[in-house]
């Protein structure tokens, strides 16, 4: 499982990502921005109380963020097919509160990122605290030319503060007859033989392919059932 710093680490190392929140309209709004601490109580960031940003947190009291690291960016062949280089991407999505100006000083001693803070919020007095407290999320790890090991990809989903998660990957139900259908057509390499064959949760990428393929339709998937 990984810990929260893990978590925080991760976003630190791709830098700015995507915040999105409802904006109270029935629609989403989304902008770039970044974490600038953590600890035991979860992810903290920062915007003025004049901003939308500021009203969609305080009102929807919700918050999805996401990011990508990768080697390089995504090219063509001559058969216009993607190349990507090994990568990463991050999400989690939960619950925001806002800090009072208490909270805020009293963290600061004991990290240089609070105090960072509060220098921010003396020099732009709009300026407000929150923290990602209750979330779900997920590293979803990439090698899909499998430069680095011999499967593509590698799948962690995690939750703090009670909030909880799904676990990635399909699933193969009892209706499975052992043909090996799904077995051939996975290029994920995420089935592993036996009575029934199971799906290997970290390395499913959900495409859909052995649900597509199985004569007994024992593969559940996670969208609208079939028709």
């Amino acid at each position: 499982m990984l810990t929260i710093k893990d978590v925080f680490d991760r976003f630190d190392e791709i830098g700015c990502c995507s915040f999105a929140t409802p904006d109270g309209r029935g629609g989403v709004e989304s902008r770039i921005a970044h974490f600038f601490a953590y600890d035991d109580e979860g992810l903290y960031l920062r915007t003025m109380d004049v901003k939308p940003f500021y009203r969609q947190l305080k009102e929807g009291g919700r918050l999805a963020v996401s990011g990508e690291r990768t080697e390089a960016k995504v090219v063509f062949d001559e058969n216009n097919l993607p190349l990507f280089k090994p990568g990463y991407q991050m999400r989690v999505s939960g619950e925001v509160r806002e800090l009072s100006m208490a909270e805020v000083e009293a963290k600061a001693p004991h990290d240089r990122n609070f105090n960072v803070a509060v220098y921010d919020i003396a020099k732009y007095p709009e300026t407000r605290v929150f923290v990602l407290h209750r979330f779900h999320g997920e590293l979803y790890d990439y090698d899909y030319a499998m430069v680095n090991r011999d499967h593509k990809l590698y799948r962690e989903r995690f939750a703090f503060g009670g909030d909880s998660y799904e676990e990635p990957g399909l699933s193969i139900t009892d209706a499975c007859i052992g043909c090996g259908s799904c077995l051939e057509t996975c290029s994920f390499k995420a089935i592993a033989p036996g009575e029934p064959y199971a799906i290997l949760g970290e390395r499913c990428d959900e495409c859909g392919n052995c649900h597509h393929v199985c004569p007994a339709h024992a593969v559940a998937g996670k969208g609208l059932p079939r028709r």
